[in-house]
């Protein structure tokens, strides 16, 4: 049975706030394919950013700046993401 529950998507709305879906299919439309790809990009994005970021937390010669910056990055990421259910 379909489900009418909303889905957030993964980008924004105008102004930022979050955007849903409401639809009474099965996931199979369009739309739902298209949030499907983005979100698989973001996750692995975000795999990725956590790759390059644990040998630089490691690293005990990583500068504030290295850091600051591999951390405004995962900030990033955490704005962006999908909101797990």
């Amino acid at each position: 049975m379909p489900s009418s529950r909303p889905r957030l998507l993964p980008w924004p709305g105008l102004n930022g706030q979050p955007c849903f879906l409401v639809s009474d299919d099965t996931g199979t439309s369009h739309l739902s394919r298209l949030a499907d790809e983005m979100e698989a990009v973001q996750l692995r994005t975000g795999a990725e950013l956590l790759g390059h970021a644990r040998p630089l937390l490691r690293d005990r010669k990583a500068d504030a700046c290295e850091l600051r910056f591999v951390g405004q990055r995962l900030e990033d990421r955490e704005e962006t993401a999908p909101e797990q259910s």
